[in-house]
């Protein structure tokens, strides 16, 4: 597409360049005819008519050397001064023979700023003032101190309508320029900033793609630390109550222990419907968290066999349905890796409320072991210790385990207290 600005400033051009071309021959033409005619009137003698008839020709060459110089060194150089000054030359000369050549004199005018470097531009304007003073109070010489003050007094106006104008074109040059580079500046500017757009739009767009790809990870996660917290357990407590029945000595120790089984495949199945729902813990819909891990905790110490106790401290609240679900997982995975891997007689559950933090700690006085010989999972989605801590992590909490071989495990949560705003 082309440049509009440019087209624009092509169009203005075109005349002022046509008026370069053709101006200077009109204006010596001019000046020929009004001599022609006004010779009888303004006394020509006999040498102004010739050095007329050497001069107009000379003009006329020096016009036709001057279009070459033009057309292969366009603006000002040395040639071109000089070129300006033998056109002065002839037209002072033709303007002296007669004052009606001043017609091609006025050409200096037009032609010094553009054909003078910048520093002679005004001694240029006033040569050619000088001329056009002369031609204004009758011709060359002035004769008598009359007209020598005309002269002058005329020279001054001249020269200081030529400043004024030339002030104003230099004024509106440069007004010009600084459009023209302002122009430029915007342009930079709008591309620039076009730019940073296209790219701030990349980035979001690559940030959206990255946020939806964490929240589908650790929705994943969700859903596997859930499946594992509830069905897994619960799949494993049916699995070790039917091992049970399968060695019971009587029917009443099978029965007792196949109603444990039907109730635990029961709750699992009411954690499973939960979890499709909102994967809040089915111990929770009833009742509050202390309620919740009272009857969890019992009935887990029922199933293994283990006395297990369970405290409140500090003043209850209603938290927050993901604080409350997060503690009583913890509890849950706690209590079964007790159960599988500690062989505890006693455990004890504490949940503490302690102004703006809840701390959950599960102790027990099992076999115990080394934390540090506990391998670190290769991925943030496993289960265990990991799966407890990443929970408490995950709603700006941290998790704590304190255990020796041979002195039992103590395993602690500490959550801030977010209350329930229902």
């Amino acid at each position: 597409m082309p440049d509009t600005d440019a087209m624009t400033t092509a169009a203005q051009q075109q005349p002022r360049a046509s008026f370069d071309t053709w101006g200077p021959w009109a204006l010596l033409a001019a000046g020929v005819v009004a001599a022609a005619i006004s010779a009888r009137a303004v006394g020509m003698d006999r040498l102004g008519t010739v050095a007329s008839a050497v001069l107009v020709p000379a003009a006329v060459v020096l016009q036709l050397c001057w279009g070459r110089v033009r057309r292969k060194r366009p603006g000002p150089s040395r040639t071109g001064v000089c070129l300006y000054l033998l056109r002065w030359a002839i037209s002072f000369v033709l303007t002296w023979a007669n004052p009606f050549f001043a017609f091609y004199a006025v050409t200096g005018y037009y032609t010094a700023p553009r054909e003078l470097p910048p520093r002679l531009v005004l001694p240029g304007l006033f040569l050619t003032a000088v001329t056009m003073s002369g031609s204004e109070i009758g011709g060359w010489p002035p004769h008598g101190p009359f007209l020598w003050l005309g002269f002058f007094l005329v020279l001054a106006v001249n020269m200081g309508m030529v400043s004024v104008f030339t002030r104003y074109t230099q004024q509106e040059q440069e007004r010009a320029r600084v459009q023209a580079e302002t122009i430029d500046e915007l342009e930079r500017t709008n591309t620039a900033l076009q730019q940073a757009l296209d790219e701030n739009a990349a980035l979001h767009a690559q940030l959206l793609v990255q946020a939806r790809e964490a929240g589908v990870a650790d929705e994943r996660r969700r859903l596997a630390a859930e499946i594992h917290d509830t069905l897994a357990q619960g799949l494993t407590g049916i699995i070790a109550q039917l091992q049970v029945v399968a060695n019971a000595p009587d029917l009443t120790t099978a029965r007792t222990h196949l109603e444990r089984a039907s109730d635990l495949a029961r709750h699992s199945l009411g954690e499973a419907r939960r979890s499709v729902h909102n994967l809040a813990p089915v111990a929770l819909a009833a009742d509050g968290l202390p309620e919740a891990l009272k009857k969890t905790v019992a009935e887990w110490g029922e199933r293994a066999g283990v006395r297990a106790g369970f405290t409140v401290t500090g003043t209850a609240e209603q938290l927050h349905d993901e604080v409350s679900a997060t503690l009583l997982r913890i509890a849950q995975e706690a209590l079964s890796n007790a159960a599988r891997h500690a062989r505890p007689a006693r455990v004890g559950v504490t949940l503490s409320f302690m102004g703006d933090e809840v701390t959950l700690d599960i102790r027990d006085d099992g076999t115990g072991f080394d934390p540090a010989a506990v391998p670190q999972r290769t991925h943030s989605g496993g289960f265990g210790l990991d799966g407890m801590r990443a929970r408490a992590e995950r709603i700006a909490g941290s998790l704590t385990v304190e255990s020796e071989p041979g002195h039992g495990t103590a395993v602690s949560a500490r959550v801030p207290l977010v209350r329930d705003d229902r």
